[in-house]
């Protein structure tokens, strides 16, 4: 992986760039950030965004998913492919498959059109509170799988795993408590910090954190599905229920 862009200038507040190619949401969105202490960069268009985060690399991304010329998935993962960073991603549609190709392709969350600006920010806070190195908490270790949550550093048989922000709480959570099932609800409110929101959400971190630490991700003998309850992490890598 290449290194993330240089940071720079004297604002040493929590920098987010917002990228949305409709100047009243980015301009609205800007102005919330502001007022919560935010240094808020601006882009309009993928090319534009790419050229932000070359200059002042942000600490999160509020990325509209429908951009022209480049879409919001191409400069998630061009952003990516220079170093982490969270991701919030806004679309236009209540359609299910947008909310979920956003967090296929790696983002950390997403808030559908229209929304509120003060949920928004509590969406950033909780995306960054999340980022922010752990301290005081031990080491987890289970079936291979070694998780270090002061460091955000996670591996499999000594390997480090490229894993999101969410995939790396998901898992950490499932080796705090081995064995016990927990309901797609339960995790919402354990692992993102909500009351309430799409659940799918929790499908499709599970589904992309089996294909990272299982070893046959169709068959899946540690993250498994107990059926009319959710999930439950099985070190020992017994029958699903």
């Amino acid at each position: 992986m290449q290194q993330p862009y240089e940071t720079g200038g004297a604002d040493a507040r929590t920098r987010v760039l917002v990228v949305d190619d409709d100047p009243t949401v980015a301009e609205v969105v800007a102005g919330y950030l502001d007022r919560a202490g935010y240094a808020v960069d601006r882009a309009d268009d993928g090319p534009a965004a790419l050229a932000r985060a070359a200059a002042h690399w942000p600490d999160l991304v509020v990325l509209d998913l429908m951009l022209p010329g480049m879409d919001g998935l191409e400069v998630c993962r061009r952003m990516r492919g220079h170093g982490p960073v969270p991701v919030i991603m806004l679309t236009a549609r209540g359609d299910e498959d947008d909310r979920v190709l956003g967090l296929e392709v790696g983002a950390d969350d997403y808030v559908t059109k229209p929304f509120s600006p003060r949920e928004l920010v509590l969406r950033v806070e909780s995306v960054l509170r999340r980022t922010r190195p752990a301290t005081g908490t031990r080491v987890l270790s289970a079936a291979g799988l070694t998780v270090d949550p002061a460091a955000r550093r996670a591996t499999k048989n000594g390997t480090e795993l490229a894993l999101t922000l969410r995939e790396f709480d998901l898992l950490a959570f499932f080796l705090l408590h081995p064995g016990r099932a927990f309901g797609r609800e339960d995790l919402m409110r354990e692992v993102w910090g909500w009351d309430f929101g799409d659940l799918s959400t929790v499908t499709v971190h599970v589904r992309r954190l089996r294909g990272k630490v299982e070893d046959d991700p169709a068959r899946p003998r540690l993250i498994q599905t107990v059926w009319g309850v959710g999930y439950r992490f099985a070190p020992d890598g017994g029958q699903e229920s």
